[in-house]
Order: structure tokens, then sequence, then C-alpha cells
């Protein structure tokens, strides 16, 4: 099937799609969805999961997906108010595709990491020539 033929085409710069994408691809976005796979939690104990995200990046990545309706907020009127976190039907259909990509990431690690130094070697080798 040619892309040309797909609803949307994320190939074109005009594409709805590529904010889409983006949400999803943003390392913050794809961790909270993540973790609240497991079911609703509170923004303490998210913030703990997905650690050293920062609380406003944590913040405004939640109004973010909540925004696309893929999480929702719940404020409970208790004192203090307790607020949770959970993913919609919307959100848990990325579960799969997200799980897919992390399994991929974590078994390939050890081959992108090699890459990388020998890609650096290289470099540093071709600008101070070869070390002796």
């Amino acid at each position: 099937m040619d892309t040309k033929d797909l609803p949307g085409n994320i190939l074109d710069p005009n594409c709805p799609s590529r904010v889409v994408f983006q949400r999803i691809g943003d390392k913050w976005a794809s961790l909270v969805i993540q973790v609240l796979g497991d079911g609703p939690v509170r923004f303490s104990e998210l913030r703990k999961m997905v650690n050293v995200v920062t609380p406003k990046v944590l913040t405004q990545t939640l109004r973010a997906l909540e925004r696309d309706g893929l999480i929702t907020r719940t404020v409970y009127a208790q004192v203090p108010p307790r607020v949770e976190y959970e993913l919609t039907a919307l959100g848990e259909s990325l579960l799969q595709p997200l799980t897919m990509l992390r399994h991929w990431a974590e078994s390939h690690v050890p081959t992108i990491l090699e890459a990388r130094d020998a890609y650096d070697e290289a470099q540093d080798e071709a600008l101070l020539g070869p070390s002796n």
C-alpha cells in the first residue's frame, strides 16, 4: 500500500499525525503511559517510578496526554485532595506498541552502544590520526 493512500501521512509535514507521533515519541510521555499500564497512579508515585523527571515537566507531560485523550485525571474530594492519573482506552491501545519498542530497545542497547563506540573511535581517528 502506498503511503499516500493512508488517511494520514506522517511524511507530509502538514499532516496532523506528526503531532501524535511527536507526542508518543516524547521520552516522558512514553514512560508515563507504560507506568500507567498497571493502573491508576498518584502524581508523587508516578514521579518516583519515572525517575529524574522534574515536577514541572511531569505536569506538562500529564496535561498534554490528558489533552490528547490518552489519560484521565481524577480528583478525589478529601483532605488533602487526592489526584490519580489513569489510561483511557485510547492510551491503553498504545501499550502493546510501546512494549514492543521497549523490548526492542532493551535487547538491542548493547549493539547500539558498541556501534556508537566504534563510530566515535573512527571519528577520533580521522581527526587525530591512529593512536598507538
